[in-house]
């Protein structure tokens, strides 16, 4: 089993730079690849593997031209070029959407290294070309997957896949659980546990009033250098790069708020050991349409947490089901079966005629874990 892990880096100024000249000559042979099979395309000409654009590389290299290509390891370019003829494949076999040309303001800096050239030795690990780099946390120990160096906006990442074993936990198994994640809160379990909304939180709260008034701060210097003829330059000051670097920790910090309370509500819902468990497939991509609601599902992360739950419940040998999208599991009376299809969002309490007064989220996580026990036995 492969795990990934994040490490955080601290590059000296040198080592940064030639971090950015990295991250460059991998964007440019990204693009570079798409151009050139977008190009042949056009003409009506087959697919151009990989293998021959390196090799078209290899000679450009060669030029005064190119030169500068010779300045950084030659993998990062080749991996470049291996991923945007991947991406140009994963549209013909519809799997992805069809590539787009990278930007340097938009996209994400990262670039490729050699997992066999990389080596964690007290407290740095070294890269190809750039030297012994500080970080955070040590390397974990074994088979190295698909290393890659990105900046986040503000530091720089180690990424890398590690073959580790799988682990078997030692608790004894529990009764299955149906989970039904939502806006108000988290998660409603079906043992009648609630998983708190962290952006409800004062912390969370604090921190969004903050953002919000950095944000007319920084809209207000921006309003500044518009141009009397209505063309807008912006001439960003000290006292404005300084209120976005700010603005930039906050976003980060409500972000790892965000992903670290999901980080402990999955791990403590998997190693819990449960039979089995159910999740709603919802469509947060369609859900996300709803303006009224696009923010607030943003915040919740809901994708988020069905991920790690699915990668958490690989890791430790428990079953995950997921039920089907259009399983009526809020509108379906969890004591008799019946389904009460005039049912409203507004409706927080589920009354069935049969006598069932429970709430609505409480009501769907034990239809949802009813449904697992159904997927088994079918």
């Amino acid at each position: 089993m492969i795990k990934s892990f994040r490490i955080k880096l601290h590059p000296t100024k040198e080592q940064e730079q030639k971090m950015w000249q990295s991250a460059g000559v991998a964007r440019w042979a990204y693009n570079w690849t798409l151009g050139k099979q977008r190009e042949n395309n056009e003409i009506g000409g087959k697919f151009i593997q990989d293998s021959v654009l390196r090799k078209e590389l290899t000679q450009l290299k060669k030029t005064e031209d190119f030169n500068w290509l010779n300045d950084i390891s030659a993998q990062i370019p080749k991996q470049a070029i291996k991923d945007a003829c991947l991406a140009y494949q994963r549209f013909f076999k519809r799997q992805s959407k069809f590539p787009q040309f990278k930007s340097k303001k938009h996209s994400v800096p990262s670039f490729h290294q050699r997992y066999d050239k990389l080596k964690y030795q007290n407290g740095k690990i070294v890269l190809e070309k750039i030297g012994w780099v500080k970080t955070v946390e040590p390397l974990p120990e074994g088979k190295y997957n698909n290393p890659r160096i990105k900046y986040d906006g503000l530091n720089w990442y180690l990424t890398v896949g590690v073959e580790v074993e799988t682990t078997t936990l030692s608790k004894p198994v529990i009764e299955p659980i149906g989970i039904d994640v939502g806006i108000k809160e988290l998660a409603v379990i079906s043992t009648g546990e609630v998983v708190k909304n962290i952006n409800k939180s004062k912390g969370v709260g604090r921190l969004t009033k903050k953002l919000k008034r950095l944000q007319r701060q920084a809209s207000r210097q921006y309003e500044k250098f518009k141009k009397k003829e209505g063309e807008i330059r912006y001439e960003k000051t000290s006292n404005l790069l300084k209120l976005e670097r700010e603005i930039r920790l906050i976003y980060k910090r409500l972000n790892d708020i965000r992903t670290n309370h999901l980080h402990q509500t999955t791990s403590k819902l998997v190693k819990a050991n449960p039979e089995y468990i159910v999740i709603e497939d919802l469509n947060v991509s369609g859900m996300m349409k709803n303006k009224h609601l696009a923010r607030a599902i943003q915040e919740q992360k809901l994708y988020e947490f069905r991920r790690q739950l699915e990668y958490k419940c690989q890791w430790y040998g428990v079953r995950l089901i997921i039920a089907d999208r259009f399983f009526p599991s809020s509108k379906t009376c969890s004591q008799c079966g019946q389904v009460k299809k005039d049912l409203k969002l507004s409706d927080r309490t589920y009354h069935c005629d049969c006598g069932l007064h429970i709430d609505r989220d409480l009501n769907a996580a034990i239809n949802l874990r009813e449904y697992g026990w159904l997927k088994l036995v079918s």
